[in-house]
């Protein structure tokens, strides 16, 4: 993790605060773009808070797959010419989000405290479940795609679209409200509540969005979203050793490959 930091942050005059400036961009784009000119603001309370929840949790998710993507291309010389677990590579890539995520964290709870809107109510252990979601599944996925992407490297170009549309799917710059009004609770809105990413960020606005839980109109949290959230813990533990197993079918021939 401290070699893919320092590689990050080289030569950089603002060093970690770069983690901060992506986050805070895309925030800024949401809260102005969609919030304000498109009016979704209006119906959800603390906007900005709500958006910087998701996206902190988003974040998490992303720096864990993309950079785990590339790890063992971009580690090319390592792979070749010293013998270690390759899974170091991708797991360090969990590190480095890792660590900007502690940044991001500190900047949403301050935000919180500084807004009158710190989450102190039970909600908050909703996000034990849905930080481990998130971590479990982008975790699963680097590791699989950075073994992958060593035979077909186009594997990352299709993950960051993948990775767009799936931003999309997930309720980050909108509220859950808006798809459970749309598909009524029916079979599509479980199909949507199947991807464990969706179930996360929401546990997460569950938990550090105040307003969510304080504004009967704000939210309607899916039924049983602890429970999903459990099972999805579960599920998860499965994925990252069915994605560890796969990687190690394929490690083999990376030397010769790359």
């Amino acid at each position: 993790m401290k070699r893919e930091l320092r590689a990050r942050y080289k030569n950089s005059a603002l060093g970690i605060l770069w983690s901060l400036v992506r986050p805070l961009a895309q925030l800024l784009i949401y809260y102005f773009a969609i919030g304000q000119i498109l009016g979704v603001a209006r119906s959800i309370p603390n906007f900005a808070i709500f958006v910087f929840v998701g996206l902190t949790a988003w974040t998490l998710f992303t720096e864990i797959v993309s950079n785990g993507t590339t790890s063992i291309v971009s580690n090319s010389g390592l792979v070749k010419k010293v013998y270690l677990p390759r899974e170091i590579f991708p797991l360090s890539s969990v590190g480095g989000a890792l660590f900007s995520f502690g940044v991001q964290f500190v900047i949403l709870i301050g935000a919180t405290i500084v807004l009158g809107q710190f989450p102190w109510s039970a909600n908050l252990a909703t996000a034990v479940p849905a930080f481990i979601v998130i971590l479990l599944f982008g975790t699963g996925l680097g590791i699989l795609l950075g073994g992958l992407n060593v035979y077909f490297r186009d594997l990352e170009h299709l993950t960051e679209v993948a990775l767009v549309v799936l931003f999309w799917a997930s309720p980050i710059v909108y509220s859950f409200s808006y798809v459970h009004n749309f598909l009524q609770g029916g079979l599509l809105e479980q199909v949507y509540l199947l991807n464990p990413i969706t179930l996360g960020i929401l546990g997460m606005q569950k938990a550090f969005w105040l307003s969510g839980s304080v504004e009967s109109t704000a939210m309607n949290w899916p039924p049983d979203l602890d429970l999903r959230l459990w099972i999805a813990v579960l599920a998860g533990v499965v994925f990252v050793w069915l994605c560890q197993r796969i990687f190690s079918r394929v490690q083999g021939d990376f030397a010769q490959e790359l």
